[in-house]
């Protein structure tokens, strides 16, 4: 396994397996690896034939009062976990190496950022389409690996990928849960024990509302406003929790047929900020 800090060295393997005619693959991560971002790596491997992890915990992506400085960083026990799961090349850049001079350069969204995690997170969505360019830029993928829990993520990055021509193809993986069904994340280490007990509640949350609307229901706003109320009542401070258009990712007050929607919420529970969505066909 290739363990690299260097662009230039990155490059050169890959282009050496694309000599050779084989299909790359990228997972990019921030690293404090789960089982969450090994089921990523592993859809990799089924459709491509090298795979390259990336880990880098991006400041471009965290505003002043987050918690870039405090965000888990496990090296060994990632790279080790990418031993284990037959990754090919790992690239553990430096900041200084993603970002050696002054910008003059920056990447806007328009829409698909207004809402959900983009409305409470001004330029997060800007700095993560700046690094994954970059990244596209330097790993040159044939395919990449991001996951569902992440929905807002994997659809901006979707579009960049066709707007900017990129030639990836972009895959996504299913969000993994734990057993009382929260959704795996490095973040998840923040919580207390009793908060532990009580984060599921979002994805309870979900799950009720996804069964209202398959069996029926079309306007579920009095319904997310109670699952709100609720949560509130556990102690939850509600980022939002709305159902959403799939296409570009505005709220929707009705479901038509055809089309395909997002129940998606984030919350904070202590200092621990949980984000969960589930998919619905309508």
């Amino acid at each position: 396994m290739l363990v690299t800090e260097s662009i230039d060295d990155l490059r050169e393997q890959v282009k050496e397996w694309k000599r050779q005619k084989l299909k790359v693959g990228f997972v990019p991560t921030m690293g404090a690896l789960h089982e969450g971002h090994l089921s990523l790596i592993e859809l990799a491997h089924k459709r491509a034939d090298r795979v390259v992890v990336s880990i880098f915990v991006n400041p471009e992506q965290f505003s002043p009062d987050e918690d870039y400085d405090s965000y888990p960083r496990k090296r060994e026990a990632d790279l080790e976990a990418c031993k284990e799961n037959r990754v090919d090349a790992v690239f553990i850049p430096s900041v200084a190496e993603i970002y050696p001079d002054e910008d003059f350069l920056e990447i806007r969204v328009k829409g698909l950022g207004d809402h959900m995690c983009g409305a409470s997170r001004p330029g997060f969505f800007e700095g993560v389409l700046l690094v994954v360019n970059k990244l596209f830029n330097i790993v040159n993928p044939d395919i990449a690996v991001f996951g569902q829990k992440d929905i807002q993520q994997y659809r901006i990055v979707s579009r960049m990928a066709e707007e900017f021509n990129h030639d990836v193809k972009i895959l996504k993986g299913e969000i993994i849960r734990a057993n009382d069904g929260l959704a795996l994340s490095s973040r998840n280490s923040y919580l207390s024990d009793e908060e532990r007990l009580l984060a599921p509640s979002l994805y309870r949350s979900l799950k009720y509302l996804e069964k209202q609307i398959r069996g029926g229901v079309s306007e579920p706003g009095l319904l997310i406003e109670h699952q709100k109320s609720e949560l509130e009542a556990k102690g939850f401070e509600i980022d939002y929790l709305d159902l959403f258009s799939f296409k570009d990712l505005k709220p929707v007050k009705k479901l038509e047929g055809g089309r395909e929607y997002i129940l998606a919420g984030a919350v904070y529970l202590g200092e621990t900020r949980l984000i969960d969505n589930i998919l619905i066909d309508n």
